[in-house]
């Protein structure tokens, strides 16, 4: 399956399904234990969260929240950068991250027609252009980081703290991890970029405003269908964030995080807009734009881990990384060092699922919380910053025409650098006092 991953030599959801197969004939599992992982509650958590951000983006509520957010930053040249990158990191904190460098590359270029930075040997445009381009692709991958349902290693993570240690991680306690580091790590891009690398000498962009406002007056008002999506997606994240203290107030344990984003899921295809026309938030053919493949490899993921527990493959593993006696920092870098690097190559998700057994393993053996080195090697799974290959936000503004594959492995290679020691720091620090 890793060979298959690696090489694409069959579509990666298709590779994820070889476990029901191969597992059933060889009798490491029955067929009932093969299927059972393919409907594991983290995957219906993730399905949930897919389903709110495909009503949000049905409807361009994304891109309301977007332009208003941008609106907010002014027409000064970093402002903007800064505006952009807070708007994308934002809305890829609820959305898929691609989808939002989808949705931002656009108005980013119409701010860069304004300068006419094509058709110009200016240095400063450039720099500003390059910024703002790089600044929408790290922001997305950074901002999936802030929450479980932003980016799909976090929900694989999940899945195996839950199949593989029996814990539970909840959404409102990963947010108190993910949305400090995330935050840091875009506060650092967004001066590594506007201060160090690209610093641009553009001045006040006067005309930045009125393309916004041409946007937005293209949106018209909010219409009904975007404030019925608004209300049920606060809804839900609110009864994420709040869910320890609504079980407390009712005294139940019926609400997981995996059953509020059903209700808020199935709430977008049973709340009417106009009853009379039968029309709903969301129509059951528009979730063909919902990536199921994603869903099968979370899967085949716990399926694969569940059989390298079962048969001790994960033991014998981490007993052997941890008989090399290094220090547990030490350690922890090297495996971010060695998941970020190996991410800007492979599939972040395929990645994740095949290595995060192998450091809960490890952790295992040497009897460490499974929290402190899996987190960080998890989160470093997103951190892939020096090509256009590693993630779809970094291929998307690549395709912008205004970037240079070497000044991305340039900004990338320096955020690589300090996201691993960022890692490596979480896991002495903010991991112990959450977890």
């Amino acid at each position: 399956m890793v060979i298959w991953w690696v090489t694409e030599a069959a579509p990666i959801p298709v590779t994820a399904l070889m476990p029901i197969i191969l597992f059933s004939i060889t009798g490491v599992f029955t067929i009932d234990e093969a299927t059972a992982p393919y409907a594991n509650k983290i995957i219906f958590l993730f399905m949930g969260g897919f389903m709110l951000g495909l009503a949000m983006e049905r409807h361009n509520l994304h891109k309301r929240i977007a332009l208003n957010l941008i609106k907010k930053t002014g027409t000064n040249p970093n402002g903007i950068i800064l505006g952009f990158m807070l708007t994308t990191a934002f809305i890829s904190m609820w959305i898929s991250n691609t989808a939002t460098a989808v949705m931002m590359l656009p108005i980013a270029l119409s701010i860069t027609d304004l300068l006419n930075v094509k058709g110009t040997s200016d240095k400063g445009k450039q720099r500003f252009a390059l910024a703002l381009m790089l600044g929408i692709a790290y922001a997305a991958n950074i901002g999936g980081t802030a929450t479980i349902v932003g980016t799909p290693p976090n929900v694989a993570w999940v899945g195996f703290m839950d199949t593989m240690m029996d814990v539970e991680v909840s959404f409102s306690r990963y947010l108190l991890v993910g949305v400090p580091v995330a935050a840091i790590m875009l506060i650092i891009t967004y001066l590594l970029l506007t201060r160090v690398l690209f610093r641009s000498t553009v001045e006040n962009l006067s005309e930045s405003t009125q393309v916004i406002d041409d946007q937005l007056k293209a949106l018209g008002r909010m219409s009904k269908a975007e404030k019925t999506v608004a209300t049920i997606a606060i809804c839900t994240a609110l009864a994420w964030i709040l869910r320890s203290n609504l079980n407390t107030w009712f005294d139940t344990k019926l609400l997981s995080d995996a059953l509020i984003a059903m209700i808020g899921a199935v709430a977008m295809f049973i709340v009417p807009i106009n009853l009379k026309e039968n029309k709903f938030v969301l129509e059951w053919e528009y979730t063909k734009k919902l990536p199921w493949g994603i869903l099968l490899l979370f899967g085949g993921g716990l399926t694969l881990a569940k059989a390298m527990e079962k048969t001790n493959i994960v033991q014998v593993a981490g007993e052997v990384i941890s008989s090399g006696n290094l220090n547990q920092f030490l350690l922890i870098l090297l495996l971010c060092t060695f998941m970020l690097f190996m991410t800007e190559l492979m599939s972040n998700v395929a990645l994740t699922v095949i290595f995060i057994p192998v450091v809960l393993g490890i952790s295992i053996s040497l009897g460490v919380n499974p929290m402190y080195l899996s987190l960080p090697v998890t989160l470093a799974a997103s951190y892939a910053f020096m090509m256009p290959i590693s993630t779809p936000p970094n291929a998307i503004v690549f395709s912008s025409g205004m970037i240079k594959i070497k000044d991305m492995i340039r900004a990338g290679f320096f955020l690589n650098i300090i996201a691993i020691l960022i890692l490596a720091l979480l896991s002495k620090t903010l991991i112990p006092l959450i977890f």
